[in-house]
């Protein structure tokens, strides 16, 4: 099973899905651990696996912790990836996962961490001040998504179960499912008409399949989207 590669996106073949996909399936994964009391504490390309469908799976707990409880206070993680809590000493809780979501959001989009810099120290620097600049291709749906997720305050991040119902991720999860059911649909009209010809043509185009509708993939944007 692949691993997301360390350079993004350039690496990606360019039938990947796009990020929002990427992000909404890591954002299920970490749900599910935050669930179990068991935060990651290292979200990161490298430690991110690739299933068949472009479903990401979470690797390498090394830095993990069950904290059913109490908060952590141990710094640890990969530089680019690490909150501000954590540079300034500060009891954490599973809220560092949400930041990197934020942080693996950016990189995906920009091709390298936000706060990114020359050395250690001024990393450290950025990261504290929420020193957040977007490339100008970057969508303002992108730039609102990440935005949410790299807050200071731990508490005002965006919580995970309302990942899937943002703009960002909902406009492209709608997109690839009217894909796919238009992909069936060319398909099954194939099918009908090969059936049709292979009954010496007495088919009808009755048998194709039906037309698809931008309110078939609407249906996937579930609950409405509340501004936080």
């Amino acid at each position: 099973m692949p691993r997301l590669p360390a350079s993004l996106p350039a690496c990606l073949p360019s039938s990947s899905p796009p990020p929002p996909q990427y992000v909404a399936s890591l954002a299920d994964a970490l749900h599910y651990c935050h669930s179990k009391h068991v935060i990651h504490r290292d979200i990161k390309p490298e430690n991110l696996l690739l299933g068949y469908r472009g479903e990401v799976k979470i690797s390498d707990f090394g830095w993990s912790v069950h904290a059913p409880s109490s908060r952590r206070t141990t710094l640890c993680g990969t530089l680019d990836y690490l909150p501000p809590e954590m540079i300034e000493n500060k009891d954490h809780d599973h809220t560092v996962d949400i930041w990197a979501l934020g942080v693996l959001a950016y990189e995906l989009c920009v091709g390298k961490p936000p706060f990114e810099a020359e050395g250690h120290s001024e990393t450290y620097r950025r990261i504290v001040r929420v020193d957040l600049a977007f490339p100008s291709h970057v969508s303002e749906e992108a730039r609102d998504f990440i935005s949410r997720l790299l807050r200071k305050e731990p508490r005002a991040r965006m919580p995970l179960d309302r990942v899937r119902a943002h703009p960002w991720v909902v406009r492209h999860a709608e997109a690839a499912v009217v894909a796919g059911m238009a992909a069936l649909s060319v398909a099954g009209g194939a099918a009908a008409a090969a059936s049709g010809a292979g009954e010496g043509g007495s088919g009808s185009s009755s048998a194709a399949a039906a037309p698809v509708t931008s309110a078939a993939a609407a249906a996937l944007g579930g609950r409405a989207y509340e501004p936080l």
